[in-house]
C-alpha cells in the first residue's frame, strides 16, 4: 500500500470535524494565556488537548493527546509547535515506568525517549518533559502555568495552609518534584482522588488547572490566578520588601540612563567574561522599587525559585550593594570585585553538587546585574534572549513580594536547583540547538545606514547573527530600515548626524541601553560634492570633511571608549573609496577626505590593538544602484565628466575595471561581513578594495 493509498482511507470531513477543531481551539486558549504576562512567561509552560483522529492505517478512529511542545511559546504557539501523541501508547508507558525492570523514579528521564515512541503520524514537534503531566491526568484539557500569584504561594513557607486557605478543595497542594514522569502520575493520582478539584498548586513551580472542554481549562486556569491575585492583595503586608534605603532610591530618567549607559560596558565585560552576550536593560518601578528595599541583597541572594527562572537567569543575581549616589568610577570598581566574588561562588556552587556524570560547568558570570538607582541589566545569547532573561527576573521579583507578603518566601533548594540547571535532559536540548551564526551576540552599529551601501550591510550583519542599530541623518527612514530587518530584538533606527558629538553621544547610549553593548562600528555616513578647484567652495570642503573626516572621528573615538571599557575586543570599520588612493579629476574635497578616513584606519590600528581592537577599511569604487549618493547629484556629475548618460554610469565602471563587472552595495557589505568574523582575527589596518579591479587604484 502507498502513501498517497494511506491518505486517501482518511475521510476529510470526518477529519476536520474533530481534530481540527479541538487543535483550533487549544490554540486559541494558548494564545490567550500566553500573552498576559501575570499568567505566564515567555516559552513557560503548556498546555493541552485531547481528542479523536483517524489513522491513517486502519482507517478506525484513534485518541491522541495535542500539547505545546519543547521550547515553544504559548503566546505564539501554531498547530506546527505542538506534540501529536497516541494516548494508548503513553499510557502504556506506566506499566514500563511502574515495572520491576522499568526506569522507576531514578531514571524517569528515560521516558522522555520513549515519548518518540508514542507519537502519531509525523508527530509534530518534540514532546517536552510534562507531556506525562498532560497525557496521565484523566481530564480532556489540561493547563501547566507559571503565574507570579501562583508561584508566590508555591514558595510561601506555608504554601501548603495557604492553599486550603485561599482555594478551599478547588486547588490541592503538590510538594514540589522535579518536572518528569513522576510528577504527571501525582497530578493524575489528584485528579483522581479529589474530584472537586480543579487543579494544582506544584511547590516551588506553578499551577495546573484542567477541565472537560477547553473553555472550563481556561475558565479554571484563570480562577486560580485572580483568586491568588486577590488574596494576596487583601491580606499581603504593605512593605514586604521592608523599609527604603536612603541613597538607594530611584534617580531621576535622564540621571538613570545616563549612568545606566556609563556602566552598561562594564557591566557587559562582567557578563560576558566566559562566553560574549548580548544585553538589555530595563527600570520598570518593579525593578527600581525592589533594588531601593532594605531587604533586596537579602532576597536576592535566596535565588528564583521557578524552573523557568532560573534557567534565563542563573541561580541568582549579581547585586551592586553601593547607592545611587556613589560615583561611576566607585561603582566599576565594586562591581569588578563583586564579580570576583560571584564567580567565586558559583564554582563553589558547582563543585557542592557536580557529580562524574554532571555536564561541564556553562561559564560563572551572571546574566542579571542589579544597580540600585538605575535598574537591571540582563543578557543572553541574542537581544531576545536577553530580554526575556530581565522579563523572568522580574517576574521573580514579584513571586518574592507575593511569598513575603503573606509569609516567608522559600524557594527550592540549591542541590535541587543544580540538579534542573545540568540535567542531562537540560544538557541535551541545549546541545541539539543550532550552531550560532557568525556574528551572533556581535552589537553593530552602523552610520548612514537608512539607504544604499549602509543599508545592505546593516541587513547583512543582521543576517550573520548581529544586533544592529541603523543611525541615520533621517529618523523616520532608519527606523523603516530596521524594521525591514526585523522587530526591535534584531535591530532599531536611531537618529545621528555625525558632525555632533552629542548626537553620536546619544546613539550609543541608546545602542548601550538597547543592547547592552557595542562590538562593530561600521563608519558609512557620507556625501559627496562633485566639483572642480576652482569650483570648490570653502563651505564645500568644511561640509565634505565635517561629515566624513571629522564624523568618522567623532564616531570612533566614542566607540573606542566603550569597546576598550568592555575589554572584549571589537572591530572599526571605514567605508573609505578607491578615490582614497587613486586621483581623479572634479572631487577635491571628496578624495581628499576620504584620503583622510584612509589614513585614519591605518593611526587607530596602531593605536587601538593592544586592546583588542581591529580596525580596518573598505575601498568601493561606482557604486551606483541604490546610492543615496549617486542620486542626490553626484552620478549626475560624474556621468557629465565622463561624457554620458547618467542612467549608463552603472556599466561604464563596470567596463573600466579589470573584472567588468558592476559593483553593487551587498558587494561592499559582503566584504564588511568578512573583515569582521574570525576568519580575520589576527587582520588590521587592512584595505580591502571592492572595485572589480581598477589598477590604478592597486594598494602600494
Amino acid at each position: 500500500m502507498t502513501i498517497d493509498s494511506l491518505e486517501a482511507r482518511v475521510d476529510p470531513a470526518t477529519h476536520a470535524t474533530s481534530a481540527d477543531e479541538t487543535v483550533t481551539a487549544l490554540i486559541a486558549r494558548s494564545n490567550a494565556l500566553g500573552s498576559d504576562p501575570r499568567i505566564t512567561n515567555y516559552a513557560g509552560g503548556n498546555t493541552s488537548a485531547k481528542g479523536t483522529d483517524t489513522d491513517p492505517v486502519t482507517g478506525e478512529p484513534v485518541e491522541l493527546l495535542w500539547v505545546k511542545g519543547s521550547g515553544g511559546d504559548l503566546g505564539t504557539l501554531t498547530p506546527a509547535g505542538l506534540a501529536v501523541l497516541r494516548l494508548d501508547r503513553v499510557r502504556a508507558l506506566q506499566d514500563m515506568y511502574a515495572s520491576d525492570t522499568g526506569p522507576g523514579v531514578e531514571r524517569e528521564d528515560e521516558m522522555v525517549a520513549a515519548f518518540d515512541y508514542t507519537l502519531h503520524g509525523k508527530g509534530g514537534a518534540a514532546p517536552s518533559i510534562d507531556t506525562a503531566m498532560h497525557a496521565l491526568v484523566d481530564a480532556a484539557h489540561v493547563d501547566h502555568l507559571h503565574p507570579d500569584a501562583g508561584i508566590a504561594i508555591a514558595t510561601a513557607a506555608d504554601g501548603p495552609a495557604l492553599t486550603s486557605t485561599i482555594f478551599g478543595d478547588r486547588v490541592v497542594w503538590v510538594p514540589w518534584r522535579r518536572p518528569g514522569f513522576q510528577l504527571g502520575l501525582d497530578i493524575a493520582a489528584i485528579k483522581r482522588d479529589h474530584p472537586q478539584a480543579i487543579g494544582t498548586i506544584l511547590g516551588g513551580h506553578g499551577i495546573t488547572a484542567w477541565g472537560a472542554t477547553s473553555e472550563e481549562a481556561e475558565a479554571n486556569s484563570r480562577w486560580i490566578i485572580d483568586t491568588a491575585e486577590r488574596y494576596i492583595a487583601e491580606h499581603g503586608a504593605e512593605q514586604p520588601f521592608g523599609a527604603v534605603l536612603a541613597g538607594f532610591e530611584a534617580l531621576p530618567a535622564d540621571e538613570r540612563h545616563a549612568r545606566a549607559a556609563a556602566l552598561a560596558p562594564t557591566i557587559r565585560g562582567i557578563a560576558g567574561h566566559d562566553k560574549p552576550v548580548v544585553g538589555h536593560f530595563a527600570d520598570s518601578d518593579v525593578v527600581l522599587d525592589f533594588l531601593a528595599s532594605a531587604r533586596a541583597d537579602e532576597l536576592a541572594a535566596l535565588g528564583t525559585s521557578c524552573p523557568d527562572h532560573f534557567l534565563r537567569t542563573k541561580v541568582k543575581p549579581l547585586i551592586l550593594d553601593l547607592p545611587a549616589t556613589a560615583s561611576v568610577d566607585e561603582q566599576t570598581a565594586r562591581l569588578h570585585e563583586l564579580h570576583e566574588q560571584y564567580r567565586a561562588d558559583y564554582q563553589a556552587y558547582y563543585d557542592r553538587h557536580a557529580n562524574p556524570d554532571s555536564p561541564a560547568i556553562r561559564g560563572a558570570d551572571p546574566l542579571i546585574v542589579l544597580v540600585p538607582g538605575v535598574g537591571m541589566f540582563s543578557y543572553g545569547k541574542d537581544a531576545q534572549t536577553a530580554r526575556v532573561a530581565g522579563e523572568f527576573y522580574v517576574n521573580a521579583i514579584n513571586v518574592m513580594r507575593g511569598a513575603e507578603s503573606l509569609s516567608t518566601y522559600a524557594p527550592i533548594d540549591e542541590a535541587e536547583k543544580f540538579r534542573i540547571e545540568y540535567w542531562a535532559l537540560e544538557e541535551a536540548k541545549l546541545q541539539r540547538m543550532p550552531a550560532p551564526a557568525k556574528l551572533s551576540t556581535r552589537i553593530a552599529l552602523v552610520t548612514g545606514a537608512a539607504s544604499g551601501i549602509g543599508k545592505a550591510i546593516a541587513k547583512r550583519l543582521a543576517a550573520e547573527g548581529a544586533a544592529v542599530v541603523i543611525a541615520d541623518l533621517d529618523l523616520a527612514k532608519a527606523q523603516e530600515a530596521a524594521a525591514e530587518i526585523g522587530g526591535p530584538d534584531q535591530a532599531i533606527g536611531v537618529a545621528a548626524n555625525v558632525t555632533s558629538a552629542a548626537d553620536i553621544e546619544q546613539a550609543i547610549q541608546q545602542t548601550l541601553l538597547h543592547f547592552g553593548g557595542l562590538d562593530l562600528v561600521v563608519n558609512n555616513a557620507g556625501l559627496s560634492l562633485s566639483k572642480s578647484l576652482l569650483e570648490t567652495t570653502e563651505q564645500d570642503w568644511d561640509l565634505q570633511h565635517d561629515v566624513m573626516a571629522k564624523g568618522s572621528f567623532l564616531v570612533s573615538k566614542a566607540a573606542a571608549k566603550v569597546l576598550i571599557e568592555q575589554a572584549l575586543g571589537g572591530d572599526i570599520v571605514y567605508i573609505s573609496s578607491k578615490n582614497s588612493v587613486f586621483a581623479g579629476p572634479n572631487n577635491i574635497a571628496y578624495s581628499a577626505t576620504k584620503a583622510d578616513q584612509a589614513h585614519q584606519v591605518r593611526l587607530l590600528a596602531a593605536e587601538l590593538g593592544e586592546h583588542g581592537i581591529r580596525v580596518n577599511g573598505i575601498n568601493p569604487d561606482g557604486v551606483v544602484r541604490g546610492s543615496g549618493i549617486f542620486a542626490s547629484g553626484w552620478g549626475a556629475n560624474r556621468a557629465k565628466t565622463y561624457g554620458i548618460e547618467e542612467q549608463d554610469l552603472g556599466a561604464f565602471y563596470a567596463q573600466r575595471t579589470i573584472l567588468k563587472r558592476e559593483v553593487v552595495p551587498e558587494n561592499v557589505a559582503n566584504a564588511v561581513y568578512a573583515i569582521c568574523t574570525d576568519d580575520f582575527s589576527h587582520t588590521t589596518g587592512l584595505h580591502v578594495p571592492v572595485d572589480a579591479g581598477v589598477a590604478a587604484a592597486f594598494l602600494r
